[in-house]
């Protein structure tokens, strides 16, 4: 049964979410715990956010340690944990500069104004359009909501910012028709998380790769939902074998603690100066410091590699029930712990069952269940999610 709570204190809220009736008072590895008690496996994780779980005793060390010292402080000056995050993911990556904000609505505004003000500081001002996808979900900012480009989230908040054209997805002669003089950059996420985890073909982003750098173009790649081990390596363009000019990242990079980053190349940076951006909290150091912490677990020697093997775990788990329920599910999408359901319902009416049966699944776009547990999830705990899938396709539809 799930947690009834009372809607004590919600008057005082903006009504923005249609929320399940449980309050969680706990979170423990991969599971959250209701006031009740009742204890939930989390394959949703906050939106793929909490990385390493809840509770990771790494993650509460280093943030009894830095909140002992500092919490924040002015990016006018020099910030020990903003350095030492900044370094391990220089390491991790192909970037040479990182810069620091608090959200992935405000890394994908980062990545794009680097684009624009790169494209200006090397004489072609003009190019300050960018190329996103159908399907594609960048954030809530007036900005990202439009390089987003869906209608049902545009409603009410007037005129889009312009500036941004939509392609088809996988569809390089959409991404030529899409491009003009005034082109300076194309934005992807490697695979559509919100937009019903759809896959880009990694010969098309090849492709996309090899036509941006013809024209001068920027490669952007929104990697806030699939970044940070998510999908099996370090970032998921590893997979495509290509290297983006600019990689945004949140969600996960914090595990749980707010922050995002603009990873970029050389060049990029370079058109960045004193003043042409900045942020209050972005960098902090409480923020910096776990994100740290984060980092350095997800690429720890063998880590990585287990990712792998649970998400072949539960993408096999997923198939099994494709094949056993075609009349409730239609297909498995995803790669690594980034995996999704097309159902046959409505997504919504899945993930409530789900939770019913104590399974926190998300919702995304084209009737599909977003799964993302926790990179720390064990065996154990994928079969048991596939069981409760299992349950829900038997009992409810």
């Amino acid at each position: 049964m799930l947690n009834k709570t009372e809607e004590h204190g919600t008057s005082a809220l903006v009504d923005l979410y249609q929320r399940a009736p449980v309050e969680i008072s706990a979170g423990e590895g991969s599971y959250l715990i209701g006031t009740d008690g009742e204890r939930y496996l989390d394959f949703g994780t906050g939106i793929a956010v909490n990385t390493l779980g809840h509770g990771h005793p790494k993650l509460l060390n280093r943030l009894a340690q830095q909140a002992q010292a500092v919490w924040h402080c002015s990016n006018k000056f020099h910030i020990r944990s903003q350095i030492e995050c900044a370094e391990i993911l220089q390491q991790a990556s192909f970037a040479d500069r990182v810069f620091f904000c608090n959200s992935g609505a405000e890394a994908n505004e980062g990545a794009i104004k680097m684009m624009r003000r790169h494209q200006f500081a090397n004489g072609r001002p003009e190019r300050w359009h960018c190329i996103t996808f159908e399907g594609a979900f960048h954030g809530r900012t007036l900005a990202t909501l439009s390089a987003t480009g869906r209608q049902d989230f545009q409603v009410g908040f007037g005129p889009a910012v312009p500036g941004f054209v939509q392609a088809k997805f996988n569809d390089l002669a959409s991404v030529e028709h899409a491009l003009t003089p005034e082109t300076g950059g194309i934005l992807l996420e490697p695979i559509q998380g919100e937009g019903g985890v759809r896959v880009f073909d990694p010969g098309f982003v090849r492709e996309l790769r090899a036509l941006s750098a013809e024209r001068g173009i920027l490669l952007l790649f929104d990697e806030i939902q699939t970044g940070v081990g998510r999908t099996g390596t370090f970032l998921a363009c590893e997979q495509f074998n290509v290297t983006p000019d600019i990689v945004s990242l949140a969600k996960g990079l914090g595990g749980g603690v707010p922050i995002g980053a603009v990873l970029c190349c050389e060049a990029v940076a370079r058109s960045m100066v004193p003043g042409s951006h900045g942020t209050t909290f972005g960098g902090n150091p409480l923020g910096c410091a776990i994100a740290a912490e984060v980092i350095s677990v997800v690429l720890s020697d063998g880590f990585l590699p287990r990712v792998r093997e649970m998400g072949r775990m539960l993408g096999d788990g997923l198939d099994r029930l494709v094949a056993g329920y075609p009349e409730v599910l239609r297909e498995r999408r995803g790669r690594g712990l980034l995996q999704g359901l097309q159902t046959r319902t409505a997504a919504s009416s899945f993930e409530r069952a789900c939770l019913e049966h104590g399974l926190i699944v998300m919702a995304a776009a084209d009737s599909v269940v977003r799964l993302l547990p926790p990179l720390t999830v064990s065996a154990e705990e994928i079969s048991a999610a596939i069981e409760i899938l299992e349950d829900v396709c038997r009992e409810c539809f």
